[in-house]
């Protein structure tokens, strides 16, 4: 999830020496958001205070370098500031298994996107293409989560398996509309979708499994997309 928005940016709009710092300054955030939720989850300072720490001094020097070449990502870091009261809440709640709290994750993360094609092209770049990008990769791994629900967490819950798959339907019309080529690997993960959790796959096969379809996908907008 860290790495498709990240390189459909730079598909998007290219590659520049900016975009490593950024890299790791998002990666850094990501680290440091696991602590600091579980600290809000459980209330165990002595445990999560050191981790928090860490990272938190990897964080800081790289949003430094981050900011003061491109002053205007300010906006979209407050942004995430404001948007991880979320998690926050449902971490505070020891719900963040949630559907939603997935989705709010999955969404701030495809967002990464636009920072990405921004630092390389500033306002001239094409936004209309980057929010496309950003709307089906956000799709794609809102299909992805109800998908590793039917096989681990709501494995046996049918009513999630037949909302995976109708959902998963619904996204080939999508597809196809932003290329019709597009719709041949979203129907290989309608089929990802029907199949794989009666096969009852192991925590990493499935892992395996989805570094292949995201793989795929990403190849797949290369080809017929960008």
């Amino acid at each position: 999830m860290l790495m498709l928005p990240f390189l459909l940016g730079m598909s998007v709009a290219g590659a520049t020496l900016l975009h490593l710092p950024l890299f790791l300054c998002w990666l850094s955030m990501y680290l440091f958001s696991f602590p600091v939720l579980q600290w809000i989850k459980t209330g165990k300072k002595e445990r999560y205070l050191k981790p928090s720490l860490v990272y938190g001094l990897i964080l800081i020097p790289l949003t430094i370098i981050v900011v003061l070449s491109e002053p205007e990502l300010i906006g979209y870091g407050v942004l995430l500031l404001l948007t991880f009261a979320i998690p926050a809440y449902y971490a505070k709640s020891k719900n963040e298994r949630a559907l939603l709290n997935d989705i709010v994750a999955i969404l701030l993360f495809c967002s990464f996107i636009y920072p990405v094609v921004y630092v390389s092209a500033g306002h001239e770049a094409d936004w209309t293409k980057t929010t496309l990008l950003f709307v089906m990769s956000g799709l794609y791994f809102i299909g992805t989560a109800l998908y590793v629900k039917t096989i681990i967490r709501e494995k046996k819950n049918p009513r999630y398996y037949r909302l995976s798959i109708a959902y998963h339907v619904l996204l080939i019309p999508f597809a196809a509309w932003l290329s019709l080529p597009l719709a041949i690997p979203f129907t290989i993960l309608l089929a990802r979708a029907i199949v794989l959790p009666k096969r009852k796959l192991k925590v990493k096969q499935t892992g395996i499994a989805e570094l292949v379809f995201a793989v795929m996908l990403y190849v797949s907008v290369l080809i017929v997309y960008l």
